[in-house]
């Protein structure tokens, strides 16, 4: 999944997200920091958002159905993981990945898995904070075995 993935996905799904949360299209731009001219050329198709504002959506709507039905039940993750591409950036508590994660490896203390619907990976160590993200499974697959070969 790239940037400009989530961009048409948000852009496309921007009047789903704004009638499940139950605001009009002038108090969602708003909320959302956009013209009401500009969300109903979203919503219609004949724009798309700016990063700026998919960020921002994802952010403040992360709740909903319609996001967590593109994202998974951790949108923001998948949005970091895009914006520092293969950048170890951060150790971030996670449930360890119950409903939106299939385990591809485990080793000792670490576990690689992916996400079953944005399809990207992380690793997380054994108290489930995710020290590692990325969309690209070789470089995924490199950091695990970094991380995992002393661990023998």
């Amino acid at each position: 999944m790239t940037r400009e993935d989530i961009i048409k996905l948000v852009s496309e799904k921007l009047r789903l997200i704004r009638t499940e949360a139950g605001y009009t299209q002038d108090k969602m731009a708003e909320i959302i920091g956009v013209s009401k001219k500009t969300l109903v050329q979203i919503e219609k198709g004949r724009v798309l958002a700016n990063w700026s504002t998919v960020v921002a959506i994802c952010a403040l709507f992360r709740e909903t159905e319609t996001v967590q039905f593109l994202f998974g039940n951790e949108p923001l993750e998948v949005l970091e993981t895009v914006a520092r591409e293969g950048i170890d950036y951060r150790k971030m508590k996670t449930l360890g990945g119950r409903i939106w994660w299939r385990v591809v490896t485990k080793k000792n203390e670490f576990i690689l898995q992916q996400n079953i619907l944005s399809k990207h990976f992380r690793i997380l160590d054994s108290k489930n904070y995710r020290i590692f993200s990325s969309f690209d499974e070789k470089l995924s697959r490199k950091r695990f075995k970094e991380l995992t070969k002393n661990d023998d």
